[in-house]
């Protein structure tokens, strides 16, 4: 697999660390995080999440489950926010998997299609890079069309495909 490399250079995608602070396409001032310890605003985000923006059994439907599912990838994982004003809008995780993490991104239904999880993303990868990891992958249903350009455009692959799932890679 070719590593990603900037438009204008051949060295290495370097991505932004988060904090960092930017305007939306619906003219909101975003701000991206990676202070992610506190629960009660991602179970407050994903609690609203309705059933067509889940994907893949997540976010978990019933609030016990997405108590238990957002504690444990605040334990186990590396975690960014998408916060407008005080609400969490987005969240992005790595997880490790093995030697690579598996990554993971959800953005408010209220808040896709305005450039946010672009910037997610991308602040979650700096994150990752920033703690020295390596490789990371994906899996995304292969109809979901929009998730897998904001992860072309962030430099994954697709490594496998199988019946209606795509795994996508890249190293860090």
């Amino acid at each position: 697999m070719a590593l990603a490399t900037d438009q204008d250079c051949d060295q290495p995608t370097q991505f932004s660390r988060p904090p960092r602070r930017f305007t939306d396409h619906e003219d909101r001032s975003i701000t991206i995080d990676s202070h992610a310890d506190d629960s009660e605003p991602l179970v407050a985000m994903y609690s609203r999440f309705d059933e067509e923006s889940r994907a893949q059994g997540l976010p978990p439907r019933q609030e016990p489950r997405i108590r238990e599912w957002v504690s444990l990838l605040l334990e186990d994982g590396l975690n960014v926010v998408a916060r407008h004003g005080d609400d969490v809008v987005g969240h992005a995780a790595l997880v490790p998997h093995d030697d690579t993490s598996e990554l993971a991104i959800f953005v408010h239904p209220d808040y896709q299609s305005a450039g946010i999880g672009t910037h997610l993303i991308r602040g979650l990868l700096g994150h990752g890079q920033s703690h020295g990891l390596t490789h990371v992958w994906l899996s995304v249903a292969r109809t979901n069309r929009i998730a897998m350009n904001l992860y072309r455009s962030a430099g994954f692959e697709t490594t496998l495909r199988e019946r209606g799932e795509y795994e996508m890679a890249r190293p860090l």
